[in-house]
């Protein structure tokens, strides 16, 4: 069984808490937080759970394999480097860390020891975006032209992290994982309507060298809460609405061609084809629960995570670019295919 520890049990650290308790091969050994009353909620829910405000006890502990965190982001390298150099594992909320040039540090320490760093990027264990994965790599959608994402609500305001750290972090993580490229540039613009508080609301492209175009919209200022992505292709296009209930996912063949025909061209050079619509069977499982199994496989077997450390650095520097375009006010931002900043 492999030991994991959580640090952090405000907003996302009681998921953590709930799922590693119950996922195969793990066992919950202890949280940590400042707040006496948050440690008063786990001693109830979780009788018998060692609790603690002292993360250090928890990183010092020789019993204990791996680390999750799940503290404010300003906070993730401090804490991370501290259980990597005390030879935990390591599982990080997202943002991986406030820079890029912190997350390859971690990640420089983890390779040197050996250990594994898990980037809780959960979108990526979705029934979903698996299912996305897999229709672009067997070329159901044929050339990939665009993807169009829309990721508004009305709040929660953050106060250490933009909206693109908090919102299009997500794009940029099921990008990664679906195009298995790094975009080439990036523009945005974006505003802060409330002095003194991150930006609240942005409009981020991202361009690819083998062709695809990426835009997202993201906000805290928007009347209702929307969740959905359009994914075009030269064959076929999905819609995903990850507020739907039932068929989050469709899968529509439509589209459009071209001829150059001397004969077809008086007629239309356009072609437009309507097919039916299908609504995949996804996995139902709970993406945090298939993360963390994930996550303690690969520490057992030694292997690497789909969302690893290498991952978590090209996240997080998009999110630099993106701000530095958005601060800019939509200067263009351009990157190598690795990920450095050009």
């Amino acid at each position: 069984m492999i030991k994991v520890a959580v640090i952090g049990y405000g907003y996302w650290g009681p998921n953590l808490v709930r799922n590693f308790a119950e996922a195969e091969g793990a066992s919950l050994s202890a949280v940590a937080d400042l707040d006496e009353a948050k440690l008063e909620l786990v001693a109830r829910r979780f009788p018998g759970l060692r609790t603690t405000r002292h993360f250090q006890d928890l990183i010092q502990d020789p019993d204990i394999d791996a680390i999750a965190i799940a503290t404010p982001v300003s906070t993730h390298f401090e804490l991370g480097m501290a259980a990597l150099r005390a030879g935990k594992h390591l599982w990080l909320e997202k943002p991986m860390t406030e820079t890029s040039l912190q997350a390859r540090q971690l990640a420089e320490e983890a390779a040197k020891r050996n250990l594994v760093v898990f980037v809780d990027h959960t979108f990526l264990y979705t029934g979903a975006v698996m299912k996305m994965a897999e229709i672009v790599r067997a070329g159901e959608l044929g050339d990939v032209y665009y993807y169009d994402s829309t990721r508004v609500n009305l709040g929660l305001f953050q106060r250490d992290v933009n909206v693109i750290s908090d919102l299009a972090v997500h794009d940029f993580s099921i990008l990664d994982y679906l195009l298995e490229e790094h975009p080439i540039a990036v523009t945005a613009s974006g505003v802060n309507h409330f002095r003194g508080t991150p930006e609240n609301l942005a409009f981020i492209s991202l361009f690819y060298d083998s062709g695809p175009i990426a835009h997202v919209n993201v906000s805290w200022l928007a009347p209702v809460k929307v969740r959905q992505v359009l994914l075009g292709g030269s064959s076929k296009m999905i819609k995903y609405d990850d507020l739907e209930p039932s068929e989050k996912l469709r899968v529509y063949d439509k589209g459009v061609s071209f001829t150059d025909d001397p004969k077809q061209i008086q007629e239309m050079r356009v072609g437009y084809r309507t097919g039916d619509m299908w609504a995949p069977k996804l996995d139902a499982a709970e993406a945090l629960r298939t993360a963390s199994e994930h996550f303690i496989t690969c520490i057992e077997k030694s292997l690497t995570p789909r969302t690893d450390a290498r991952l978590g650095v090209r996240v997080v520097e998009l999110i630099e670019a993106a701000t530095s375009s958005m601060r800019g006010k939509g200067e263009t931002v351009h990157l190598s295919r690795t990920g450095a900043v050009g």
